[in-house]
């Protein structure tokens, strides 16, 4: 895909929208776990628990990249990089 030139101005990561999702996802996967452990089906349990180990580490890749803050993008001055050579 080739560079317009317009994307630092457009480009927006939803990290904190991300954060929210993954934390209400983090509440379920916890409650799938503590609920199926009760009610004797350790199939859904430990999947339920796979689940809450995948969405804990998302948060801490979340977290890590929230605390960077914003990284340099070049602006609007900066051309586009040229396409590559096509040669049939």
């Amino acid at each position: 895909m080739m560079r317009t030139g317009s994307e630092p101005v457009t480009a927006r990561s939803a990290l904190r929208a991300r954060l929210w999702l993954s934390i209400w996802g983090a509440v379920w996967a916890i409650v799938g776990t503590t609920v199926f452990a009760l009610v004797g089906r350790p199939g859904w349990a430990a999947a339920c628990g796979v689940l809450w180990l995948v969405i804990t580490v998302d948060l801490a890749v979340i977290v890590r990249h929230i605390r960077q803050g914003p990284h340099y993008q070049p602006g609007p001055d900066v051309p586009p990089y040229r396409p590559p050579d096509v040669r049939p």
